[in-house]
Parts: structure tokens; C-alpha cells; sequence
């Protein structure tokens, strides 16, 4: 069944009228319902086709929320193949907000992170809805170091809200872990690339995305703070979001403008919760593409240019 966003309410109901001519032809046979349930069909596609043409920055971060868009554990098992799960921090736990291991990409040994936020009830409160806790961000650290030991590229996906904010996290050091793993990303001598396949949220999407390269779905955001969490703090009033989401500029078109990101990878009309498979293809090539850049440079030229590439942000000017 598909889950229907706020702005796509008329095309909910359009949807919705040419089924149930279909499950009126399915019943009687004869009925002459077919030529205008198509007739539907091309209006809600018109309708879709320019609904996400024209999202604001609000829409978009509803988009990149979307609860049926694939998450990290479908491009696992989509993209990658001998995928052998690495558990644990070597030092508290193990967090199911992180998942993460050896795999191999096209047929290329790899390391693969990603955060994942679970799909139902059950899963999303097993994997803590992404939110990594401090043991996540150590686990990426040892898996990253695994990678730069053994040679091999890491692949990251980024989705989340953001860092866990609870108590326990704090006081087992939430902020020095999250610091660790973005140290270990500029640390690392192997190639690095990162995709933003949904929310990229705080220093908690930064810890695994300070990569060679970095790409973003076309309806993905990725952003210093949640738009809620930033109307909070500026007007005292969360429902002001809409307008902060337009002025955070977290929007891949924005960011790619800003000199932030280096690739946006468009999403098939109606976006990547409508059609999971396409978009995984598409994220398929940006990965082989971007691996392929960094092909054939040395572990001092990898750290040197990554290094370099933050840098550079900060000396641009962002008006």
C-alpha cells in the first residue's frame, strides 16, 4: 500500500479512484471502465511528474523521511554481495543503529557503513530509528581502521536525524566518539566514498560522510540540524520549519551550488520510495563512478586531498 505524503493528497485520491475502477472491472468483467481508469493514470503521473519538480525545502526533507524509501540494509543487500557483518565496539556494546562489514562491490573487496533506521515498529526500535549511540560511531572506527590496514575502499551511507541525544549516550561520550570517527575519515588511506540516501543529519551524517566524495540523492537533505530543532532554537516555535528548512539550505541542489557535495544522483519521477530498484541502480553507478576518480592514488595523495577538500570549504564564501 503506498503511504502518501501531506502535499500529495489530490494525488492520493486520483490513485485511488482508478483502482477502484480496476477492482470494479475485476468484479464485472464487461464494465467500460478501462479507458478512463487510464485516462487517471496519466493525469496522476502528469500530476506527480510536476509535484516533484517543483519541491521546496520542506518537501524535500518530507521526501527524504518517506518511511518506504530503501534503507542501508536494502542496498546491502542489493549492491553487495559475500556481505559478512561486523558487531560491537570492542569496548561497550554493539548498536544495531550502525550496520556495517566486509563486503564486496562489483566484485571489489570492500568496507560498507551505513546508518539504518529500520522499516516497521519492531525494526525501527531495534536499530534505535538511526540514531547511532556512542558504541556506533566506535564500531565505524574499527571498521574503518580494518579497511586502511587491509586496503580496501570504504563505502558509506548516510540516514539519519541525527546522534542519539539520550542520557547514556552523553555520558559515555557521545561528542568524542562522533569526533573519533570523523578524525579516522580524514585518517585513512584508502578511498572513501559517502551517499546520502535519505536524512543526513548533524555531526552524526559528518562522522561518516567527511569522504573523498560525496553524493546525495536527488530528494535527500543534509544539514547541521533537523529544520524542527532549528525553528526551535531561532523563533522558539517548531512550527516554523518549513521556513527554516529554506534558509539551512540542506537541499542537494543547494549544497551541490555551496561546493558541499560533488554529485547528485537523480531519483526516478515520484521519487526513490516509488521505485526502490531504479534508484539503487542509479546509486550503483555513482558508486562505480566515484570509486573509479579515486582509482590508482596513494594513500599520502588520498589524505592530502581529502584533508584539502574541507579545508577549502571553509574558505569559500557560502552567501
Amino acid at each position: 500500500m503506498q503511504n502518501y505524503l501531506d502535499f500529495e493528497k489530490g494525488l492520493a485520491e486520483i490513485e485511488g479512484k482508478a483502482e477502484e475502477l480496476r477492482a470494479l472491472s475485476r468484479k464485472i468483467p464487461d464494465a467500460p471502465v478501462e479507458k478512463e481508469a487510464a485516462a487517471l493514470d496519466q493525469k496522476a503521473h502528469d500530476l506527480l511528474r510536476d509535484l516533484y519538480a517543483n519541491l521546496d525545502a520542506w518537501r524535500k526533507c518530507q521526501v527524504a523521511r518517506h518511511p518506504d524509501r530503501p534503507h542501508t540494509a536494502d542496498y546491502i543487500r542489493a549492491l553487495f554481495t559475500e556481505y559478512m557483518p561486523l558487531a560491537g565496539d570492542r569496548n561497550f556494546a554493539e548498536d544495531r543503529a550502525v550496520l556495517g562489514g566486509l563486503a564486496r562491490f562489483e566484485d571489489r573487496p570492500v568496507v560498507v557503513i551505513g546508518h539504518e533506521k529500520g522499516n516497521d515498529t519492531r525494526s525501527r526500535i531495534e536499530h534505535n530509528f538511526g540514531m547511532a549511540r556512542p558504541e556506533g560511531y566506535r564500531k565505524a572506527v574499527r571498521l574503518m581502521d580494518l579497511a586502511d590496514r587491509f586496503r580496501l575502499p570504504v563505502i558509506s551511507l548516510i540516514d539519519t536525524t541525527g546522534a542519539y541525544p539520550g542520557k547514556g549516550a552523553e555520558e559515555r561520550g557521545q561528542s568524542e566518539a562522533i569526533a573519533r570517527s570523523t578524525e579516522k575519515c580524514l585518517e585513512i588511506g584508502v578511498p572513501f566514498v559517502s551517499v546520502v540516501i535519505g536524512e543526513g543529519g548533524s555531526g552524526g551524517a559528518v562522522a561518516f560522510a567527511t569522504a573523498d566524495r560525496l553524493a546525495m540523492l536527488e530528494h535527500s537533505v543534509y544539514s547541521v540540524i533537523s529544520p524542527e530543532g532549528c525553528a526551535s532554537i531561532l523563533w522558539k516555535n517548531a512550527e516554523k520549519m518549513k521556513e527554516a528548512a529554506a534558509a539551512l539550505r540542506l537541499t542537494a541542489q543547494d549544497l551541490l551550488k555551496l561546493g558541499v557535495i560533488d554529485r547528485v544522483i537523480p531519483e526516478p519521477v515520484g521519487g526513490a520510495q516509488r521505485h526502490p530498484e531504479e534508484t539503487i541502480s542509479r546509486v550503483r553507478e555513482a558508486i562505480v563512478a566515484m570509486l573509479g576518480e579515486l582509482s590508482g592514488m596513494e594513500p599520502a595523495a588520498l589524505r592530502s586531498a581529502r584533508r584539502r577538500k574541507f579545508l577549502d570549504m571553509g574558505s569559500k564564501s557560502l552567501v
